[in-house]
């Protein structure tokens, strides 16, 4: 075989290579024409090498940012350096279809790219040539990580039955505000609240009646709550609310509206009407306090003295 059949097949060889890869290769000159298009590019956009041929890159793309991209592809031209872009900056450079059926929750196709420059025989750059990497797999599993990860954050900070915060990140939330308060001059109040005979409602009619009384408490908790407040469930049948930047008598506009809203509840189980109250402590938060555990202990103790008034009212703390 004579060595100008050897050059041709290998000319062949290239070419078979070029259109059948799994990757994009595109080929612009300096004014952003397309000079060559393989057949992935073709596969994806439907547009043939012909009907490409000579086109201005962001004529048939208008999906592409010009500025940004030639902002990328400048350094390219001038210091003959590489370039690169990956999905995490920005998801795609063609907007293509994402016709992978393990991947099929994405619509479009992520890309990474590698821009690398061409020169002719005097060294001056005269192409860019683009390499575009399908990395939709990759995309798809990372962000299903990421958006599982994010709601298994929020399942360890919320209680299952009532869906506001378990004690754990609630506890984590007044320590937090309590060393704010002891750097500023602010009033924060805590109130903690527990249902009224509610060993009874269990006793009469099981813990499913008792699981769903608590439930609606909750939601009456949730409804009254403000933007700034962090509510929590406490204990079994007992609640807990930060009130933030408000002082104790605030709080009692809040608390009372939370008592009435839950004396007017009926909690229909199996067609019983089931009715109950709360009994509510209120406490500000003073200087003098060392520990976040002594906020808890005088609404506790405010609590208390609602339980051993009577119950279904509420009582404020008063420092001796």
């Amino acid at each position: 075989m004579s060595q100008a059949q050897i050059d041709v097949s290998e000319i062949h060889w290239l070419m078979d290579m070029f259109q059948t890869v799994d990757v994009g290769l595109v080929v612009l000159n300096c004014d952003y024409r397309i000079q060559v298009w393989n057949g992935f590019m073709e596969n994806h956009s439907g547009l043939t090498p012909r009907q490409v041929r000579d086109r201005y890159l962001f004529d048939l793309f208008s999906e592409i940012d010009e500025d940004w991209l030639r902002r990328k592809c400048d350094p390219v031209i001038l210091l003959k350096n590489r370039a690169f872009t990956i999905w995490e900056q920005r998801p795609y450079i063609f907007k293509f279809r994402n016709y992978r059926p393990i991947t099929g929750s994405a619509e479009h196709m992520y890309q990474n790219c590698t821009i690398f420059p061409l020169t002719n025989n005097s060294g001056e750059v005269t192409h860019l040539c683009f390499i575009i990497y399908d990395v939709t797999d990759i995309a798809v599993s990372r962000t299903e990580l990421e958006q599982m990860n994010t709601r298994l954050e929020q399942l360890s900070k919320i209680d299952y039955l009532t869906k506001l915060y378990n004690r754990g990140h609630w506890e984590e939330s007044l320590i937090q505000e309590f060393k704010r308060l002891h750097r500023y001059a602010h009033k924060s109040t805590l109130l903690m609240c527990d249902i009224d005979h509610f060993k009874m409602v269990n006793d009469t009619y099981g813990h499913t009646a008792g699981d769903l009384v608590i439930q609606k408490i909750a939601d009456a908790v949730r409804v009254n709550l403000r933007d700034t407040d962090i509510a929590g469930r406490y204990g079994g049948e007992e609640y807990a609310v930060l009130l933030v930047d408000t002082t104790v008598e605030q709080a009692t506009f809040f608390a009372e509206r939370l008592r009435h809203a839950v004396e007017g509840l009926v909690v229909m189980y199996n067609k019983t009407p089931l009715k109950v109250t709360i009994s509510i402590g209120l406490a500000e938060f003073h200087s003098d306090m060392k520990q976040h555990v002594q906020w808890i202990e005088a609404a506790d103790e405010a609590l208390y003295q609602s339980k051993e008034g009577g119950r279904n009212q509420l009582t404020c703390y008063h420092p001796q």
